[in-house]
């Protein structure tokens, strides 16, 4: 059994491989948490010990149980228990919980008017309608997708969704720039 100094002692490499697999700056995660940008390296470094104060915000920002960041062991539940969270009008479902990666969220998204910017970011997306309709502004296109129908893109282009009609329920896989996901779908019927 490890120590609580080497438990310790791992925390800060774990906080930087995080940070970086996420291509997140020092500067930008310190803007998210509140956290000085010296006082984030200096956790990673080793040089400053990490406090519940400190791991809590971080955890939060980077989306991952409190447990990952200090390397708790597996409690051999495999179990995901979602805690839906508020983000702005949306409620979203946290499906995965390794850091990095393809990430999977069920999204639930009320309807929207259109008259908001659309918005670019890194990162690759791919969208399943479960139930509702999706209203999809995609770099000047816009398109509906129905219950069963699919749309991957890269974040980078100019892009914008929320219900069409309503409510939609939609699978969300958000992935870094390069990942890309792939579903074989049946022609439409005419």
């Amino acid at each position: 059994m490890e120590s609580t100094e080497d438990v310790l002692a791992g925390v800060g490499p774990r906080l930087r491989r995080l940070r970086q697999e996420r291509n997140v700056t020092l500067a930008a995660l310190a803007e998210v948490t509140g956290i000085s940008v010296s006082t984030l390296s200096r956790l990673e470094s080793g040089k400053r010990r990490p406090s519940l104060e400190l791991l809590l915000p971080l955890a939060q920002a980077h989306q991952v149980p409190l447990d990952e960041l200090v390397g708790a062991p597996n409690v051999g539940d495999p179990r995901i228990r979602p805690r839906p969270q508020r983000m702005n009008d949306m409620i979203v479902l946290p499906l995965t919980r390794r850091p990095g990666g393809v990430q999977a969220f069920k999204m639930i998204i009320p309807e929207r008017s259109p008259d908001t910017e659309p918005r670019v970011h890194e990162g690759y997306e791919w969208l399943y309608v479960l139930n509702g309709r999706l209203r999809l502004h995609l770099a000047g296109r816009d398109l509906v997708l129905e219950p069963g129908e699919a749309a991957e893109f890269d974040t980078r282009l100019p892009h914008w969704f929320g219900g069409a009609g309503g409510a939609v329920e939609v699978l969300s896989l958000f992935g870094p720039q390069g990942e890309r996901l792939h579903l074989r779908a049946r022609p439409r019927q005419p």
